[in-house]
């Protein structure tokens, strides 16, 4: 029994894709640092070639692509999302970006912003959530890397070094995509230390979806697992592990939620479901976080949320043991002289 010390025995989803987007136009600002002016572009760049079409959607879309925590508005009131808005409306993005940059320097504490380039871009066709948007991207990059450009001239070869925008990722951004009457954030800040990026710029919080709600449950499982579980009940490592993949074999193989049935496929007995669920609802007031007894799972939230389910057995400095499948093929035990030792059983060796 498990009381004793021993417990009885893809879907492929992106969040951001950006392969078929297509950039219609963006605007660059620079944002001076201590002592810099500040410059605010008159005019917008649009550029419909296909090789700088992929260039654009690599520099502004994919650093979104992995992304398993979705936010939104913090208030209706909020400055940044009508001006995003009204360039959603087809209002000039000229103007509205130039009001954006404005907004960032005007919230940020003077000598706390660093010199670097504020870009604003609309999207069209943004695949999200198995639909198509519209979007709107701001984007702070505060360092350019160096590149080395070649020229031919006159039978020679010129050589020059150049800093720009290439592979470096925003140290900061924030991608609006217009889903619906509420739209969905996704947010990068590259700096946790910089509050003023989130807190007075975006003014966000976490959007109460399904994505989140897969993302929260998983860290609530793996918390109860590793942490309260132990507290509660003698239980072996072994068995955290068993526990820890089967929750996850249960997201990754359920396309929707279900409190009840999940709590009796993972944790199966009585005492230690009520324990789960009282720890459950402790987590959520603490950590000011709402789940829902029933919602959609996110199969791109699982993929990212599994990895840190560490199924290892580490045995002081000898060994680890990777535990995947069946608990019931690894015993425990201590010998006569005290030792402690696992007996594993299989069928084939490769």
């Amino acid at each position: 029994m498990f009381l004793k010390g021993t417990f009885a025995t893809l879907r492929k989803v992106i969040m951001v894709n950006g392969k078929e987007a297509f950039v219609e136009e963006f605007v660059l600002h620079r944002i001076g640092g201590e002592g810099e002016p500040n410059v605010f572009s008159d005019f917008s760049a649009v550029i419909k070639g296909e090789e700088e079409q992929q260039f654009l959607r690599k520099l502004f879309l994919r650093p979104f692509a992995n992304m398993a925590f979705t936010c939104e508005f913090a208030a209706k009131k909020n400055t940044l999302k009508e001006l995003c808005t009204k360039i959603y409306d087809g209002d000039s993005i000229v103007e509205n970006s130039d009001a954006i940059a404005k907004h960032l320097i005007a919230v940020v504490e003077d000598g706390k912003l660093t010199a670097g380039d504020l870009i604003v871009a609309k999207f069209s066709s943004v695949q999200f959530a198995n639909g198509e948007h519209e979007a709107v991207g701001i984007y702070k990059f505060d360092d350019k890397e160096v590149f080395l450009e070649s020229t031919l001239k006159e039978d020679a070869v010129a050589l020059r070094m150049r800093r720009g925008l290439g592979n470096n990722k925003p140290n900061k951004a924030c991608l609006v995509v217009f889903t619906g009457e509420t739209p969905t954030l996704f947010i990068i800040d590259n700096q946790a230390s910089t509050e003023y990026w989130q807190k007075d710029f975006v003014r966000s919080r976490p959007k109460k979806d399904n994505v989140n709600s897969t993302s929260d449950l998983m860290n609530i499982t793996k918390s109860f697992i590793t942490e309260q579980l132990p507290q509660d009940f003698v239980v072996e490592k072994a068995d955290q592990i068993d526990l820890l993949n089967r929750s996850v074999q249960y997201f990754k193989s359920h396309t929707e939620f279900d409190q009840e049935e999940f709590t009796q496929e993972v944790f199966q007995e009585e005492k230690a479901i009520q324990s789960y669920k009282q720890f459950s609802d402790r987590y959520q007031e603490e950590n000011d976080v709402q789940v829902q007894d029933n919602f959609e799972i996110s199969a791109h939230a699982v993929k990212r949320q599994a990895r840190v389910f560490k199924s290892v057995l580490k045995l002081d400095k000898n060994f680890h043991i990777y535990i995947h499948g069946d608990r019931n093929k690894i015993e425990h035990g201590v010998d006569e002289n005290g030792r402690k030792f696992y007996k594993i059983f299989y069928e084939q060796e490769s």
